[in-house]
């Protein structure tokens, strides 16, 4: 390339940096003059921008306010349907829907008393051991391995598949056998607990006679003269004072009347007249049986006594001491389980044995028994 032609170039680059730099100085006065007039187009522009974004999450939440309340109309739509067609269901099946009711509610208040025995169960662990129970938990103690032992099979079997099929009937044709008190309607737990006592009640004539056949081991002993009293009381047709049967109470602490000391025949009829199995540990169970209802009656003292039961208490406290209260006036119950109190004070750890013979001693002769089993 010649001068000439790089003369030429040199002059086309210098036109185009001025041209661009002419361009830019007017691009620069012109925003200069008319800044306010961009800066104006730009709120304008934000502002816009705001109230289309505003509008639209109006729009939105219109929209989820109708969605809302369709779900809420349908779900109210959906519920007074299924509480319509529950009643259908009461209508067509009642007893179905009975037995269906009174098993979901049983097994809730099951899931309760269950969790509130381990927690009773953990204070008995301290060294207040029963004293720091009231009498409901002790209750609870006493009768809630048994209700977790009978339940137990059907709980199971109701969680295999299809298996409601089999077990509704079953509970439902024998709810007695196979279920517990939670599950029993107010109905069958008096009459349920009518039938457990009067087959407690045959077997108060043989411990009765077992009584009577130690009488004549007492002959030389300056108890004799008194036991011989009591006995005859009872065969006789009526009851001892309590305060003739605490006279006795030494009989009750070694020969013959002693947990040790009884005969196994004794011992067998014992357990029967106390609702329990005559399987193995016959007399540890026995003692443990009366240690329950001495700490029962100890935590009824505490509480304020008889008086303060209510009249379903007083009915349970009769029931599990051997005695029917239902043809009984409330003021027969307190009477009776005065007396019963009474007898359990004087009792300590080595006269538990009075304790388990008291059904006899102070219920042997009462009407209320005689109706169940004549």
């Amino acid at each position: 390339m010649d001068q000439g032609e790089r003369n030429h170039v040199k002059d086309k680059d210098n036109n185009k940096s001025c041209r661009l730099n002419i361009i830019i100085h007017m691009s620069s006065t012109l925003v200069k003059t008319h800044w306010w007039r961009i800066r104006r187009c730009q709120r304008i522009i934000i502002c816009s921008n705001r109230l289309i974004n505003e509008s639209k999450s109006q729009e939105g939440s219109e929209k989820q306010k109708s969605t809302k309340s369709i779900q809420q109309y349908a779900l109210s739509r959906y519920m007074q349907f299924v509480k319509g067609y529950g009643k259908v269901l009461e209508k067509k099946f009642p007893t179905a829907m009975h037995v269906y009711r009174i098993f979901m509610v049983g097994i809730k208040d099951f899931y309760r008393d269950m969790k509130y025995y381990f927690k009773i169960h953990r204070k008995l662990s301290t060294p207040a051991k029963f004293k720091c129970l009231t009498r409901k938990e002790i209750e609870l103690y006493h009768q809630m391995p048994k209700d977790m032992i009978r339940v137990a099979p059907m709980l199971i079997l109701s969680t295999l598949p299809f298996a409601n099929y089999i077990v509704f009937p079953l509970v439902y044709l024998f709810p007695r056998q196979l279920l517990c008190q939670h599950f029993w309607t107010l109905q069958q737990r008096t009459e349920f607990a009518m039938e457990g006592l009067r087959k407690r009640l045959y077997n108060y004539k043989p411990v009765f006679r077992c009584v009577q056949a130690q009488l004549d081991t007492l002959k030389g002993r300056e108890e004799h003269e008194h036991w011989a009293y009591v006995l005859g009381l009872l065969g006789s047709g009526v009851h001892p004072k309590p305060e003739d049967i605490v006279k006795s109470i030494d009989l009750f602490r070694g020969d013959p009347y002693h947990l040790s000391y009884l005969y196994p025949g004794h011992v067998k009829v014992l357990l029967r007249i106390h609702s329990m199995h005559t399987g193995l540990r016959r007399r540890l169970r026995l003692a443990e049986q009366a240690t329950i209802l001495h700490e029962m009656d100890m935590a009824i003292i505490r509480e304020g006594g008889i008086s303060q039961l209510s009249q379903e208490d007083l009915r349970v406290a009769c029931f599990l001491r051997g005695l029917n209260p239902v043809t009984m006036k409330t003021e027969d119950m307190i009477h009776w389980l005065t007396q019963w109190i009474f007898v359990s004070e004087a009792v300590d750890t080595t006269s538990l044995s009075l304790l388990l013979h008291c059904p006899i001693l102070l219920g042997y002769n009462q009407p209320s028994n005689w109706i169940l089993i004549h």
